[in-house]
């Protein structure tokens, strides 16, 4: 005995599959759109934490804390530029990157 479905009850079957995968592929849209939000509030409370410690350390330190900054991005270019294959002339006697105190 062999069971044959008619052609509506088949396509409306699939149709129903379609319809469920359609369903959940708009749920996980929707999960990683609120994923995404609150991944984007985590960032912005980290980073308006990060201004406030700053903006605390300069009342506190003052201008110790921008020149130390200076300091380690003049650091972090020279190293740069020590690994850099091209030939970078700099003009003695200034100080270009960061005006420097000298």
């Amino acid at each position: 005995t062999h069971l044959t479905f008619g052609k509506e009850f088949t396509e409306a079957v699939e149709m129903k599959q379609v319809a469920q995968q359609e369903a959940e592929r708009a749920r996980f849209i929707v999960e990683k759109a609120e994923q995404q939000k609150k991944a984007a509030v985590i960032s912005a409370e980290g980073d308006s934490k990060a201004a406030e410690l700053i903006a605390n350390s300069l009342a506190t330190a003052g201008d110790g804390l921008i020149e130390l900054r200076k300091l380690e991005a003049a650091e972090d270019i020279a190293y740069q530029l020590s690994r850099s294959r091209n030939i970078t002339y700099l003009p003695s006697g200034q100080s270009v990157l960061l005006q420097l105190p000298q």
